[in-house]
């Protein structure tokens, strides 16, 4: 965010502490997009996405007097969407690993042309991997988390975390290997 942005966030909020409903609405519309997007990396389609989005905001707004000022308001908020995220994916988690994807040790070279690859592209990708793999592959590769918080959060091992990490991060391969074959094909076609 730029300074100028930053000190609207800040007045803003100033507003939400408030309870001025008008403030409330003006820093959603500020932030929602931006934490939008955080949420798109955890839901299957936009509109789980925006689910997760209002989920989040309401505890926010409800818990807005907890933030203490420690670290940036966008870095609180944002992990609020994340923590919202994975309370979604607690309660609609069924334990059961399907493991339908081969799982041969073969080492997979990826020669796909990352130019024409877009953010969009990326997203479908994650968003199209399993609800449990797809929760791992962003808390450690996008959040930061380690494997030991991923398994405390999400009520599995450690080990379950890494295994499910190796699994999604063998699928995006995969997949992205099947886009380079088809693009391949179509320049030569």
């Amino acid at each position: 965010m730029t300074p100028t942005t930053d000190t609207r966030l800040n007045t803003l909020w100033e507003g939400c502490l408030k309870n001025d409903r008008k403030q409330q609405e003006m820093f959603y519309r500020l932030l929602a997009p931006k934490m939008l997007a955080v949420c798109m990396r955890y839901a299957k389609d936009k509109d789980e996405a925006q689910d997760i989005l209002q989920e989040g905001f309401i505890k926010m707004f409800k818990h807005m007097h907890n933030y203490r000022g420690e670290g940036s308001l966008e870095g609180w908020i944002r992990r609020i969407m994340v923590h919202s995220a994975i309370s979604r994916y607690r309660k609609a988690k069924t334990m059961v690993l399907v493991d339908d994807f081969d799982e041969q040790g073969i080492p997979v070279i990826i020669s796909y042309n990352n130019n024409t690859l877009e953010v969009n592209d990326l997203l479908r990708l994650v968003q199209a991997l399993p609800k449990m793999y797809r929760s791992v592959f962003n808390m450690y590769a996008i959040e930061g988390f380690s494997h030991q918080e991923i398994g405390s959060k999400l009520g599995m091992t450690e080990l379950l975390s890494r295994t499910t990490l190796h699994r999604a991060r063998t699928i995006l391969k995969d997949k992205l290997n099947s886009l380079a074959v088809r693009e391949r094909h179509c320049l030569a076609g």
